[in-house]
């Protein structure tokens, strides 16, 4: 009866012996783990857990002292499945003694990455609104600025001192130029739908337009990809530049991919979509420091004396007002921006 109930259980439910061999797994467990009762069932704790030491010690710990044991988001590897864990041991004592450990393994992967999500979502939005406001601060006093020194300049009897008056507008109206685009597109979503492969197309002729001949790009699509409903100028331009930074981290050449696939039973700001079209740009540069990771969808965010770190806040902004999220991971000799675009209501 006790094992009918543990069998419906999401969580999955281990039972190990004295000697930590496995005696019971419920169905939760054997999906976790991707193999069957019957090839787990008699397996020693080291061999279920050989590539998961915290685990393996936790249980022995728990067999030492026949105490419970907690330890949260521990790493679980199994054959080729890797999951990130809550574990909970509870030892069964009869007369005092120890006879069995039923442990309880937590996926939280999926828990995780939402608050990871939301938690990207917000801190997006208030730099967002924090730099939207800052920007019309600066905006109203540069056209006083300007104003001044054309008046200022028509006063002057000399062309040599008007030099200093096209200085000052020049500058102003370079600031304005740097305030409009940390505002980002002014211009509301012209969307249709359209072919996902040809915005990427798009984007490796601009690319290769730029004179990168030392850039390999090269591309993995998957053509059953349905159309998608989408400002096509807005998505050119975020996906440009995410390729465009890994262009300028690689200035003695790499390789770009390109790659496109189906991800099902998505979620992005807490809503769940069953087919999201996932967009990887992947390069072979020397990544993205520990430092930046964390901060690189920021405006004025770079790691060049030369960028204005305004290009991935700018995609991340437009990706967003498709409902959609940029993520990305990186190491040195790859680095990967994920783009995610429901494909929910499109045909709509």
């Amino acid at each position: 009866m006790h094992k009918k109930i543990l069998a419906h259980l999401n969580e999955a439910i281990l039972l190990f012996n004295q000697q930590l061999v496995l005696t019971y797994i419920n169905t939760a467990g054997e999906i976790l783990l991707a193999d069957s009762a019957k090839h787990l069932l008699g397996l020693h704790a080291r061999t279920l857990f050989k590539s998961s030491s915290s685990l393996l010690l936790d249980l022995q710990q728990c067999l030492k002292n026949s105490e419970p044991l907690v330890d949260r988001e521990l790493n679980l590897s199994y054959l080729n499945r890797s999951s990130t864990i809550n574990f909970s041991a509870t030892p069964l004592l009869e007369d005092g003694q120890l006879t069995e450990i039923i442990v309880e393994l937590q996926q939280i992967d999926r828990h995780i990455r939402i608050s990871k999500e939301e938690q990207l979502l917000a801190q997006q939005n208030i730099s967002r609104m924090l730099i939207k406001g800052l920007a019309h601060e600066v905006k109203n006093p540069l056209g006083g600025i300007r104003g001044a020194a054309q008046l200022l300049e028509f006063e002057l009897p000399g062309s040599e001192l008007k030099e200093y008056t096209q200085i000052i507008i020049q500058e102003s109206d370079r600031l304005k130029s740097l305030m409009d685009r940390m505002l980002g597109p002014n211009k509301p979503s012209k969307k249709e739908l359209m072919n996902i492969h040809k915005v990427l197309e798009r984007v490796r002729q601009l690319v290769n337009a730029e004179g990168t001949s030392n850039i390999q790009i090269t591309t993995d699509y998957d053509p059953s990809i349905p159309e998608l409903k989408a400002d096509k100028n807005q998505l050119i331009q975020s996906i440009l530049n995410i390729v465009q930074n890994a262009v300028q981290a690689m200035p003695l050449g790499g390789k770009i991919i390109m790659r496109t696939r189906i991800q099902r039973h998505m979620t992005i700001g807490r809503k769940r979509y069953k087919l999201t079209a996932k967009i990887d740009i992947i390069d072979n540069g020397p990544g993205i420091s520990n430092e930046l990771m964390n901060q690189i969808f920021y405006p004025l965010i770079t790691s060049r004396a030369e960028g204005t770190g305004l290009g991935l806040s700018i995609a991340q902004s437009l990706i967003n007002q498709h409902n959609g999220l940029i993520e990305c991971e990186s190491e040195p000799g790859n680095t990967k921006f994920s783009i995610y675009l429901p494909l929910e209501g499109n045909h709509a």
